[in-house]
């Protein structure tokens, strides 16, 4: 089993209203087949045991389902490796002897809450305001009742498969939600189930967006290489279309 010696820059800050700053702490004999969560984990242990403050971070199902593990490492979301989350990092992705900066996300759209961990919340809300559908729940209908076709299914599966993780918007200097928010308007607005809603969806989640503060789209492409699941920006220029689609039809 081959092993490591690092050094680990971690960023510590109380909260949003504190100042924080970077704390070096050394990590030796780490597997190269730990998860870079569990190499944190072993480190945290190793602080609890000396007294000290555990370093806060998200976590959850350490699948590359749910998103939480929002962590900004070597100046890159997730890390060095394209399409992985930080729980699907592997430390055989390091070297012997590297120095490693971890941070959290960085917008003012996501405030620290503590150390890495920020509040995503605004998330929550764009959603909130138009990322639903009013289609009636109960049992399951027949999946072939309602025809979709197959490009459009393989488009608004593609956009669905969006996490909510939040390395678009860290990896955009302007901290855009663009990626994030037109994924969530382009799965709904491809099938028959979103149509009901579909022109206030595009104003009211847009809307939301800027509300929180997000900057603009660089078009640029950072969203894009960053994000886990590779979700397209092909999604951002869907969502420009539905938003002045919608713009007319309610001034009109």
């Amino acid at each position: 089993m081959s092993t490591l010696n690092l050094t680990l820059k971690i960023w510590r800050q109380r909260s949003a209203k504190e100042k924080g700053s970077l704390e070096t702490h050394k990590m030796d004999n780490v597997s190269t087949d730990m998860s870079f969560l569990e190499m944190l984990d072993i480190l945290n242990d190793k602080l609890e045991r000396e007294g000290k403050e555990p370093v806060i971070f998200d976590h959850d199902c350490r699948e590359g389902i749910c998103g939480m593990c929002s962590l900004f490492i070597n100046g890159k979301p997730h890390g060095p490796e394209r399409a992985t989350t930080t729980c699907q990092l592997h430390m055989r992705s390091f070297k012997d002897g590297e120095t490693i900066t971890i941070e959290p996300w960085r917008s003012s759209a996501f405030p620290v809450v503590r150390d890495l961990m920020v509040d995503r919340s605004a998330f929550d809300r764009i959603i909130q305001a138009g990322g639903y559908t009013s289609a009636k729940t109960g049992s399951a209908p027949e999946a072939n009742i309602i025809p979709v076709p197959k490009e459009n299914a393989d488009l608004a599966m593609d956009a669905a498969t969006c996490i909510g993780c939040g390395a678009c918007v860290a990896s955009c200097k302007n901290a855009s939600a663009s990626l994030f928010t037109s994924a969530k308007v382009s799965h709904l607005a491809l099938l028959p189930q979103g149509q009901v809603e579909r022109t206030e969806r595009a104003i009211n989640m847009v809307n939301q967006m800027d509300e929180e503060g997000f900057g603009h789209c660089t078009n640029e492409g950072e969203c894009e290489a960053a994000c886990p699941k590779e979700i397209t920006v092909e999604n951002i220029a869907r969502m420009n279309r539905e938003f002045i689609k919608a713009s007319a039809v309610s001034r009109g």
